[in-house]
């Protein structure tokens, strides 16, 4: 599938691109080492942070209109909802903890309760969880379907652009550009929104008799153990690497709570022109493949121009969160692995770990071909085992570090044993979702060490 745009559409989209490069490339008098290229000197004030946060957590854009234009209103609450609870919570119990305490990276607060074998496992498993492969494969659709090249070499192309504009300044190059990607994204979704509803009144098109009952429904004809399976995998903002990363890199305990707060606000206001216009393409364009909603939505209503300003804000909203996705993946290969074992120039280490991050993601994107699929599988392996351990050394109420390190590995295997028995047998086990006997262990075995810790006082 191949859109049609104007030349001026391309030009919007290349200047993009340019400008992309151009941060990343632009010298600066300031030399970045050490932990200035990890988190850019710790002085995040509340805007940057605020344009940071807000853009690297909203990339699956195009599994954000699929699930829309599928299953309706059901997309906010469980897409959006449980992540609106889990990052008040972390904002108001965890963010100052993460930035008061000198740790710059989940595997690195890990050594310093658990010790060295802790800190690598945890770092195989952030490593799992920040792969960009979700979001390459999502850029790599959108710039197939604006070229016309196959997806997979728009994704490996897409991933070189990234890792250029990051190789000089790291995180740096990462908060600069999500200051320019914030606002190309909101600007296309507001200009998408505004169009239809101008157009088609949404009392004429956003009700029953256009759309399917199931579509304004909270529950979008899902089962209630799929749907509580999403709120449980929410539980991914309490150890995403992104918030960690951010909070430790923030000016202040205050800045980055506030930070999150804030967030919050606009993250619910994006949600609203999502959810609006996914159900507008389900109710103008009711035979279209559901993945391309947003983008075929947009080519019947907008204007030339507009039409690349959206499709730029589109691929706007997907680079903001690969970039930080390849980087955090990068640095916990270069940086919690190979620095901490062999030492060496970090710079040096993490780029490369890019071209580490971009294999595995290509493999996963030929493996698990499905943005939602693979949002879906890493959330159920990982957070078993890293949700305690992270929490439990956030609130120095740690285990003896022989007993965290079977919970993490025992929580990996029991989950990943789950998943893999549905899909030999076609069903799981019990009927029981992979993330919950995982979680169960991992709760289970900290509490018996919490026991044993407190008698051998």
């Amino acid at each position: 599938m191949k859109m049609q745009l104007h030349p001026i559409d391309y030009a919007i989209i290349v200047l993009y691109i340019l400008l992309l490069f151009l941060i990343g490339l632009i010298r600066r008098k300031r030399y970045f080492k050490g932990e200035d290229f990890i988190l850019s000197g710790r002085r995040l004030t509340l805007p940057l942070f605020v344009m940071t946060l807000v853009s690297t957590w909203y990339g699956g854009i195009l599994g954000i209109g699929e699930f829309t234009y599928l299953h309706g209103l059901s997309n906010w609450f469980v897409m959006g909802f449980p992540y609106y609870i889990f990052a008040l919570i972390y904002a108001l119990f965890i963010a100052g903890r993460v930035r008061d305490n000198n740790a710059a990276t989940i595997p690195e607060l890990i050594r310093e309760r658990y010790g060295k074998t802790a800190s690598l496992l945890s770092g195989f498993f952030v490593f799992l969880l920040t792969s960009p492969a979700a979001y390459l494969l999502i850029s790599g659709l959108i710039v197939s379907l604006i070229t016309g090249i196959p997806v997979y070499l728009a994704a490996l192309l897409i991933f070189i652009v990234v890792a250029v504009y990051l190789y000089r300044k790291g995180f740096e190059s990462v908060v600069q550009s999500d200051m320019l990607q914030f606002m190309i994204m909101f600007a296309g979704f507001i200009i998408l929104a505004l169009f239809l509803l101008n157009r088609y009144p949404p009392g004429e098109f956003l009700n029953t008799r256009v759309l399917p009952e199931k579509h304004l429904s909270l529950g979008g004809g899902m089962s209630l153990s799929y749907i509580v399976s999403w709120f449980f995998i929410a539980l991914w903002t309490i150890v995403d690497p992104g918030f960690h990363q951010r909070c430790a890199a923030a000016r202040s305990a205050k800045t980055a709570r506030n930070g999150i707060l804030v967030s919050i606000v606009f993250w619910m206001f994006f949600d609203f022109l999502t959810v609006t216009t996914g159900l507008y393409a389900r109710a103008l364009l009711p035979d279209i493949q559901a993945l391309y909603a947003y983008p075929l939505l947009a080519s019947q209503v907008l204007p030339v121009g507009l039409l690349g300003l959206f499709m730029t804000g589109l691929l706007a909203t997907v680079m903001s969160t690969l970039d930080s996705h390849i980087f955090i993946s990068a640095q916990t290969i270069g940086y919690d692995v190979l620095y901490y074992l062999r030492k060496g120039d970090i710079r040096k280490n993490i780029r490369l770990g890019y071209l580490l991050s971009g294999i595995l993601a290509m493999l996963l994107i030929v493996l698990l071909p499905s943005v939602i699929s693979i949002w879906y599988v890493v959330g159920t392996l990982v957070i078993p085992s890293l949700l305690i351990p992270v929490l439990s050394a956030l609130y120095k109420k740690p285990v003896h570090p022989p007993m965290i390190r079977i919970l993490m590995i025992g929580a990996f295997l029991i989950s990943a044993s789950w998943f893999l028995a549905g899909k030999i047998f076609g069903g799981y086990p019990l009927q029981i979702e992979p993330l919950y006997p995982g979680l169960l262990f991992s709760i289970g075995v900290y509490l018996l060490g919490r026991i044993q810790k407190t008698r051998s006082r």
